[in-house]
């Protein structure tokens, strides 16, 4: 049996995911070895975008520092219990509480939620026990994850957009090895720039030609995050994830099939806001043998390198209906 008080909220919904036109329900556990008195039992929904400014990346000013405000989203507070006493053992209180009020317009301000570098949509459930001086107040906090739930989302994008792309050693703006720019390559394929959020990212990519062995093709996932900060726009680019697509130096105009889950929490559609927005791209990149690539350490993949081969096309996600059912 537990030594000490202890307080959880457990939604209804194991993948914690729902719609701003939904109610949020699940339960309080309180776990107790003896039976404690309490002044209320409050639960709290907050939701917000958390924006911040790294210096070392951004070179903004130390002056801009801190005037970056949280975008608040949603703010609610509701008592589910009134002040008395909570018997020892396991004591389950239920909760539902809707995010939008009833007659509510639907609106764009319940963004996704999106954990990146610099920006994040965050959606917490907390439960206040406060208890007054002489005691220690309990709480607990479960963040839960909202998706879009408008009833004019698309069936699917339109349209679903298929780029052609090629890779040369004359498509390349940073310097290569003179024994690849010399001899040469060529790479072509498409790629899905216009996909929905459940679907993966699909395309494929053909080596046709290359002087110097190929040690592997990489396909990275890349948000491109946007903040204004006073009168600047201060805009970051990093790695979500990478894929690789073949290993090795492989067969000439044999296709390779480009196939990417998205990460959900890592992605969202594509936002332009007012005060920021959260962009995403793709970049393709081809290693070539070299003994140089051995001697350097590694660091961020889709850096240019002499070794490398790089392409970036941009990439728009949304949330069509059919998304709406994948939960």
């Amino acid at each position: 049996m537990t030594t000490t008080t202890t307080v959880t909220v457990k939604l209804s919904r194991s993948n914690r995911i729902y719609r701003s036109s939904e109610a949020v329900e699940g339960t309080i556990v309180i776990k107790s070895p003896n039976s404690i008195s309490h002044q209320a039992i409050r639960l709290s929904v907050n939701g917000s975008v958390n924006l911040q400014v790294r210096g070392g990346s951004a070179g903004v000013i130390e002056s801009f520092y801190g005037v970056i405000k949280p975008i608040h989203i949603l703010k609610k507070t509701m008592e589910v219990r009134s002040s008395g006493r909570i018997p020892p053992g396991t004591t389950e209180i239920p909760f539902s509480v809707n995010l939008r009020d009833s007659g509510e317009s639907i609106v764009e301000k319940f963004y996704e939620t999106f954990h990146g570098t610099n920006i994040n949509i965050q959606y917490l459930l907390t439960a206040d026990i406060p208890r007054g001086y002489l005691h220690k107040p309990l709480s607990a906090t479960m963040e839960f994850i909202i998706e879009s739930g408008r009833v004019d989302l698309p069936e699917r994008p339109l349209p679903p957009e298929m780029v052609i792309f090629y890779i040369t050693q004359d498509t390349q703006k940073h310097p290569l090895l003179p024994e690849i720019k010399t001899g040469g390559f060529r790479v072509t394929g498409k790629l899905a720039t216009q996909c929905s959020l459940q679907d993966p990212l699909s395309g494929e990519l053909t080596v046709e030609a290359s002087s110097v062995p190929i040690t592997s093709i990489d396909i990275h996932l890349l948000r491109v995050e946007s903040i204004i900060v006073g009168e600047r726009i201060v805009t970051e680019t990093s790695l979500i994830q990478s894929t690789q697509i073949a290993d090795g130096d492989v067969c000439r105009n044999t296709t390779l099939p480009i196939y990417v889950i998205l990460p959900r929490l890592l992605v969202c559609p594509s936002v332009f806001a007012g005060p920021f927005s959260v962009e995403f791209k793709v970049c393709i990149t081809i290693s070539f043998k070299s003994k140089l690539a051995k001697a350097q350490p590694k660091s961020d993949p889709t850096a240019p390198r002499l070794w490398m081969a790089l392409e970036r096309l941009p990439l728009e996600l949304a949330r069509t209906k059919r998304d709406q059912f994948s939960c």
